[in-house]
């Protein structure tokens, strides 16, 4: 009976958080004096950074800002129609304009409203996690997502945001966030930061001036004679430092975002190429720029069995070589092929069979990058310019390696004078490769 009282207190409590704000944000967006709007957005920050915060119940109060944000503040159909035929009609700057002004969401000038706050971006980036966690069971709220969507994009466009390397005197917090942000490689630890921070190991972040200490991507990056082949030697934090005269590669090895508001906005593309540009000013001695990356799709495309000759871009008979590397796995891994996530698979393999883990991979990467089916990973890298230079056997036997990749790594080549040309043919369905991998297809 009281657990009943409970919930139903909490159910009312929720329902005049909702209602106020809502009612709040309608009040913004018809107030014309700035200071009255100013007290009111700031009031309204504040609110949705305690909502966005808080555990549910409490959250569960933006349920009915985000009802009110897809379907009231919606544009005005008469009202766009009749703009539209004046601009089919007349065709000229001004009747443009109109429809323009007439097509926009009233919610993206209330977001706008908000962002101009102190504490604001943060609050509308707050908004937009909660939203995202909400699309699959309510897509009818994706017309928000679009309009914030487009909103960050202009936000948190490159030109507007501070690169700044991350060193072992930055500031504790910020330390503490790299090792909690760390999505690739865990960091184990203070030591193990330590160890990546040393002068051959850079780390590099993004930061927005309105959220000045809260690093929004970064990437880690060692320095090294060669493009390396595996991940352990570089995450070994018992490691020594290679002295500088030995540096002539720089190799990203991680990459992770810090912000799931930000999800979709394109920030790590920019931040590749500004590292590199600004290693090369650095580190003049460098000539190589390249990555050691995981491919996580790989494992799971094989698993399912692929259709392998409706795979793109097949040459004549070249199917028929994929089925024989298929088969040859098949027959290794006695009718499973789960078992090559076994490393004592691997140290069974002979020459033959590692040639036939290596084909399918090239298979995978080289055809369905261009496609939607293709490698996450392998996409933002030749979408970005990369190269596909070379493959990896065994490059990391941890348990998350073998899972995700049978323990394969690649390594995507950055040169700079030709990543447009790489883009530009990779938008064309064409992935750009160096002799090592070939076109054995």
């Amino acid at each position: 009976m009281f657990e009943d009282l409970k919930h139903a207190a909490d159910r009312q409590r929720t329902a005049r958080t909702s209602r106020r704000l809502v009612l709040d944000c309608k009040k913004l967006l018809s107030e014309d004096g700035e200071m009255g709007a100013l007290a009111l957005a700031a009031d309204v920050v504040q609110r949705l950074t305690e909502l966005t915060q808080a555990p549910r119940p409490a959250l569960d109060a933006l349920d009915g800002l985000f009802d009110f944000l897809a379907q009231g503040l919606n544009p005005n159909p008469t009202a766009v129609l009749r703009c539209a035929q004046a601009y089919a009609e007349k065709g000229d700057a001004a009747t443009l304009q109109a429809l323009q002004l007439a097509a926009e969401p009233p919610r993206q000038e209330l977001f706008r409203r908000l962002n101009r706050m102190p504490g604001g971006t943060a609050a509308v980036l707050g908004l937009r996690r909660a939203l995202l966690q909400r699309l699959r069971t309510r897509p009818e709220l994706q017309v928000i997502e679009a309009d914030l969507l487009h909103l960050l994009g202009s936000w948190f466009n490159p030109g507007f945001l501070q690169m700044k390397r991350v060193d072992w005197n930055s500031p504790a917090q910020l330390l503490e966030k790299i090792i909690q942000h760390e999505a690739v490689h865990a960091i184990d630890g203070w030591e193990d930061l330590r160890r990546r921070l040393q002068p051959d190991r850079r780390c590099f972040a993004f930061f927005h001036p309105q959220l000045p200490a809260e690093p929004l991507i970064f990437v880690e990056v060692a320095l090294l004679p060669e493009l390396p082949p595996g991940i352990a030697p570089l995450i070994d934090k018992t490691s020594a430092p290679l002295p500088p005269e030995r540096f002539r590669t720089a190799a990203f090895y991680s990459i992770s975002n810090c912000e799931p508001g930000l999800k979709g906005v394109s920030l790590g593309n920019f931040l590749i190429k500004t590292v590199a540009q600004q290693l090369q000013r650095d580190v003049p001695r460098l000539r190589v720029f390249g990555t050691l990356s995981p491919i996580p799709g790989f494992a799971n495309w094989l698993l399912k069995k692929p259709d392998l000759a409706a795979l793109p871009g097949l040459k004549k008979g070249a199917a028929t070589e994929l089925q024989a590397a298929y088969d040859r796995l098949h027959q290794l891994c006695g009718g499973e092929l789960e078992a090559l996530r076994s490393a004592a698979t691997h140290k069974a393999m002979g020459p033959d069979d590692e040639a036939a883990l290596q084909r399918l991979c090239t298979a995978y990467l080289a055809c369905l990058a261009p496609t939607p089916a293709g490698d996450p990973v392998a996409r933002f890298h030749l979408d970005n310019g990369a190269r596909l230079e070379r493959l990896n056997l065994r490059g990391n036997l941890s348990p998350e390696g073998l899972r995700q990749s049978f323990g394969m790594m690649v390594n995507y080549l950055y040169d700079l004078d030709k990543v447009e040309a790489h883009h530009a043919r990779f938008r064309q369905g064409e992935v750009a490769r160096s002799r090592a991998i070939g076109h054995p297809f």
